[in-house]
């Protein structure tokens, strides 16, 4: 079954992340793709993905709520991406769209 797990075991969190804050949480999936939600200054919250290889995008959040809300919503669509991916997937334009989402 496929599923989201904790990067590296979880031995990120709490430490620093990419945009140097305090990572909270950092999870991975199929060995594809992570988010990491990170506690920054001056803005309070930071969300970074990635789809190795591929993309790593970067977004903030004012409040934990919508920290929490952002990250679990772009989990979805990066668990999206990653399970219809095909030879065939126009990747570039899926990056180009979820940048402009987020």
């Amino acid at each position: 079954m496929k599923k989201w797990i904790l990067y590296d075991g979880g031995s990120t969190i709490g430490k620093i992340g990419s945009e140097n804050g305090k990572i909270i949480f950092d999870e991975e999936y199929e060995d594809s793709c992570r988010i990491t939600l990170e506690t920054t200054k001056p803005i309070p919250y930071s969300i970074t993905c990635g789809v190795y290889g591929l993309m790593c995008h970067t977004v903030f959040a004012k409040t934990e709520q919508e920290a929490k809300e952002k990250y679990e919503f772009m989990k979805i669509e990066l668990k999206d991406f990653i399970d219809s991916y095909t030879e065939e997937t126009d990747a570039v334009n899926w990056v180009e769209c979820f940048v402009e989402k987020w």
